[in-house]
């Protein structure tokens, strides 16, 4: 499923909010959560186009501590496709270690490198296609790329924003890519440029994995996951976020 936990979403079956209420439900976002500002940054955020879409190559299967300390170590090394290729796949794997999965990401950076030098002239493309074409990239990283550093309005689905927008019933999808198509078509246009940022920070904050904070939760009254569950996941147990 896309590295999605669909056992913590629990809210498919239960029909959608209608288009005034997913209007109302980013408004909330908009007023309760952070923005995306200067000081709001992480691993995502990088103005480097080669940079940023390395990054989110790395960021698979690892927190954004590690995925920050991994691309440091790689950018210290080489800056530049041409210079990343004239490195090992053993120097970039160490490098790179703090992330996991070292070993296979190191091949996909050769990859990837590759491709942008012999098929892209050595630029990152600027359009949703395009990226996706380069190797090891798929529409997550592709939305992440063009929104944090092209500054597209696109809301990215990463695991807290798909467990968010399926739970609430902003849209009822099971996988990350369906959950982005539909996100396009049902988020209202001025909450594409913020929304990835509100969504992922309230499923931070709120709207956990196992033991969402209902109690506290001002979607609660439009939530169809609560209306439901009154909140109930499953068994109590303490809170296991998946990477993003």
């Amino acid at each position: 499923m896309d590295g999605m936990d669909a056992s913590v979403v629990a809210g498919e079956g239960r029909g959608l909010l209608d288009a005034p209420e997913v209007d109302e439900v980013f408004r909330r976002l908009e007023q309760n959560m952070p923005g995306r500002t200067p000081t709001a940054k992480g691993p995502k955020d990088q103005p480097d186009p080669f940079r940023s879409v390395v990054s989110c190559l790395l960021s698979a299967q690892s927190r954004d501590a590690n995925t920050a300390a991994a691309v440091r170590g790689l950018f210290a090394l080489a800056k530049t496709p041409d210079e990343m290729l004239t490195l090992t796949d053993e120097e970039v794997a160490r490098a790179i270690k703090p992330c996991g999965l070292y070993n296979m990401k190191a091949k996909s950076i050769r990859r990837l490198c590759t491709a942008l030098i012999e098929e892209h002239d050595r630029v990152v493309p600027q359009t949703r296609e395009g990226l996706m074409s380069l190797p090891g990239i798929g529409r997550k990283c592709a939305d992440i790329v063009l929104s944090f550093t092209f500054g597209a309005d696109v809301i990215a689905v990463d695991t807290h924003v798909f467990r968010v927008s399926n739970r609430i019933g902003i849209v009822e999808e099971k996988t990350a890519d369906r959950t982005a198509a539909a996100l396009e078509r049902r988020a209202p246009p001025w909450a594409q440029h913020d929304g990835h940022f509100w969504l992922l920070q309230f499923g931070k904050a709120v709207c956990v994995s196992r033991r969402p904070r209902c109690e506290r939760c001002f979607l609660a009254d439009l939530c169809r996951f609560y209306s439901a569950t009154g909140g109930r996941v499953g068994p109590t147990q303490p809170d296991n976020e998946t990477p993003s």
